[in-house]
This record gives structure tokens, C-alpha cells and sequence, in this order.
């Protein structure tokens, strides 16, 4: 418990330190140039949490799951990467490999990784005790085996629209943001243990639930590029609320060469799709 709890210490501190001086230290808020050269061999990878495709209508109308599908086809990148996953909701990818893992045989909401290329190997890190999860796929392009991680971290379950996140009560508010700190803190070291092993190319993208100035990120942004940094611009906005979060990334080795990034502003979930075009 002790373990846990000076993680938790180092996330609130770090917390302290976004509102105090966060604004003028990297990584950065905000890009004003962007890199637009591209390659014909890059490797296009999306990461999008969809939200079950608006399965509960959170967004009105009944059109959300075909719009979804139209812009990933029109992007049409070669790795796609989903987030709240829902299996009832009949998407066709034309997508010829495929890893798709909910937590358990019923559950119907999980992740997925979608690609053009060879899916060779693939897995599930398990989470314990959450409804969210880590899995990965091994894709063979051409002479090149990359491992591409497909991330959901804890939420911390804060009602964005609502006046103090929905809680009246600051003491429930701390308590919920703690255990949420902590469920956060110990994913991570489980994904960074499962990581160590693999020593080749890697894309690691997601949903973190958590800012780049979190303890969570500079845990598992460390030794990688993050492909905003690299080649957006902008806020890289990704969550719908009125200050502009970025808490979903894609990153990759440090060997790799981020050619473009970007972060688009569909309103067809509580988060936006990114993208990055990237090459070894």
C-alpha cells in the first residue's frame, strides 16, 4: 500500500505543477508548426475511442456509428486502434487481420486492433480488478515485426459537463480521484513490465485517461517519441471539454521518424480520433 501511495503523491504533485507553471514547460501545450513531409512507405496507425459507437446515445441521432465508419475509411489507416470497442455494434472494417478482446466471453465492450498487414502473434495484459485493459498485436510489414500496444488506462470517472465533475462532496471528489491515481499507477507498471521484454519496433497508442504532464505519461512516454510532439500542431486536443486535453497518444521507439500527426475535431464520441504517419 505504501508503494502505491508515494506513486499517488508523485501524480498530485505533478498535478500542482500543471496548474502552477505547466504552461511554459515541455511537453508542450500548444504547437505552432507542424511537420507535412510524408513518405510512401509510412505506416498510417489511428487511435480512436469511440465510445460503443454511441450505443446509448449519449450523441443524438442514429447516425454516429456509420459516421465513424465513413471517416475511418476515408482516413484509411493501415493500424487501427479502438477504444470502447462494442461488439453489438456491427462495424464492417474491411480490414483482413484483426485482434479483437473484451474482458471476459460475454462482455461486449473491450479493445481492438485492426490491420492491413500480418497479425503474427497476439495478447491480452489482463488488467485486474477494471473494466479497462492493455492488448497488443505483433504485425509483420515486410521485413519488420512491430508490436503495436493498444491501451484503455483507468478512467477517473469525472462528469466533464457537470459543475465540480457531478460531485458536491470534495471529500468524494479526492477520494474517487485517488482511487483512480492509484488503479492508473499500478496498470502502468504492469504494462511497462510486459514492455521491457520486447526490444523491436513499437507503437504504443491509446487512451492513457490522463494528461501528458501525469506521472502515467512521463512513465510510459519515457525513451519513445510522442508523435504530437514530434510533428503536430496546435492544442492536439482530444477529449471533449472546454480546456483542451490531450489524453490520447500514440508513441513509438525512439528509432522511429514521425512524418505527420494529426488530431481531428469529429464530434462523434467524448474523444477524437488521432493519426500519425510514421517510418523506421
Amino acid at each position: 500500500m505504501l508503494f502505491w501511495l508515494i506513486k499517488l503523491k508523485k501524480q498530485l504533485i505533478l498535478s500542482a505543477f500543471v496548474l502552477t507553471i505547466g504552461w511554459f514547460f515541455t511537453p508542450p501545450i500548444y504547437k505552432l508548426t507542424s511537420n507535412k513531409s510524408s513518405l510512401n512507405t509510412d505506416l498510417k496507425v489511428m487511435s480512436y475511442n469511440v465510445r460503443m459507437f454511441n450505443h446509448w446515445k449519449w450523441i443524438a441521432g442514429d447516425s454516429i456509428p456509420q459516421k465513424i465508419h465513413k471517416f475511418v475509411v476515408d482516413k484509411s489507416p493501415d493500424i487501427l486502434l479502438f477504444q470502447e470497442y462494442y461488439s453489438l455494434e456491427k462495424q464492417q472494417f474491411s480490414y483482413p487481420y484483426k485482434y479483437i478482446k473484451t474482458k471476459t466471453s460475454k462482455a461486449k465492450i473491450g479493445l481492438a486492433i485492426y490491420s492491413k498487414f500480418p497479425i503474427i502473434n497476439t495478447g491480452s495484459l489482463d488488467l485486474k480488478n477494471t473494466s479497462n485493459n492493455i492488448i497488443f498485436a505483433d504485425i509483420k510489414r515486410e521485413k519488420d515485426t512491430i508490436r503495436v500496444y493498444n491501451l484503455h488506462l483507468q478512467s477517473l470517472q469525472l462528469k466533464t459537463d457537470k459543475e465540480n465533475f457531478g460531485q458536491e462532496n470534495s471529500e468524494k471528489l479526492i477520494a474517487r480521484l485517488k482511487e483512480g491515481f492509484i488503479k492508473q499507477a499500478a496498470q502502468t507498471e504492469v504494462f511497462l513490465k510486459h514492455e521491457k521484454k520486447w526490444k523491436g519496433k513499437k507503437i504504443v497508442a491509446g487512451d492513457f485517461n490522463n494528461t501528458s504532464y501525469s506521472w502515467v505519461y512521463n512513465q510510459i512516454a519515457s525513451n519513445k517519441k510522442d508523435t504530437f510532439i514530434e510533428a503536430g500542431q496546435g492544442f492536439g486536443k482530444t477529449f471533449n471539454y472546454w480546456f483542451p486535453m490531450r489524453i490520447d497518444f500514440i508513441l513509438t521507439d525512439e528509432n522511429a521518424i514521425v512524418n505527420q500527426f494529426h488530431s481531428f475535431s469529429e464530434n462523434n464520441s467524448d474523444h477524437t480520433p488521432i493519426l500519425a504517419k510514421v517510418n523506421w
